[in-house]
């Protein structure tokens, strides 16, 4: 079986109001911060990779009304707090053991890449990496999906994609990938074992 992780929610911790947390003291700069940066379309097209961070942060910087330090300290702030889910690593090494194929298919901004990648000796269990920066896509457009199927040569039937957002899962399985929503690794545990990937 081919058995795709997300990174962020999955993988890596992904608590975007934690980081906003440790960079902004005060609630109006937390919440400009959370909806005018994390939340605006501008990190979706970082995601992407049809923007630069340098950028992304002289447009936010302009929007929010935020200096553009402070900005610059939250975008910085970000793959650092990407932290390994221990247990998720040990869920990925039980999956490579029982002989299946492993891949990563992930939105996920050139500077965070880049930083788990020097960061975390992982990058050997998998077979393949999609990182969304870098294909110039994102999940949940079909796009993204098709890139990793045809890369890889993967059959969609014989593929799981786990990821923590319905809205990403939806479309896998529009094409026919198996699914599995991300709660915790336990039950991600048990819902591999169900597919008999473990």
């Amino acid at each position: 079986m081919n058995v795709v992780f997300d990174l962020g929610g999955v993988v890596f911790r992904w608590q975007p109001d934690v980081i906003v947390r440790n960079v902004f003291a005060d609630s109006k700069r937390q919440e400009l911060a959370r909806e005018r940066i994390i939340g605006h379309e501008d990190w979706v097209e970082l995601d992407r990779g049809s923007i630069s961070q340098d950028i992304a942060i002289e447009r936010a910087a302009a929007r929010t009304g935020l200096s553009r330090q402070d900005v610059e300290k939250l975008f910085h702030a970000v793959p650092r707090h990407l932290t390994p889910v221990k247990e998720t690593i040990e869920l990925i090494r039980s999956v490579k053991d029982a002989n299946n194929r492993l891949y990563v298919l992930s939105n996920i901004h050139l500077a965070s890449i880049t930083y788990l990648e020097k960061q975390h000796r992982i990058w050997d269990l998998f077979d393949g990496v999609v990182a969304s920066c870098r294909v110039k896509k994102v999940k949940p457009e079909l796009d993204i999906y098709e890139h990793l199927l045809h890369t890889y040569r993967l059959g969609a039937a014989d593929t799981v994609f786990i990821d923590d957002l319905n809205e990403n899962l939806e479309t896998a399985s529009s094409i026919g990938i198996q699914t599995i929503r991300f709660l915790n690794p336990s039950q991600c545990r048990q819902a591999l074992l169900d597919l008999k990937c473990i």
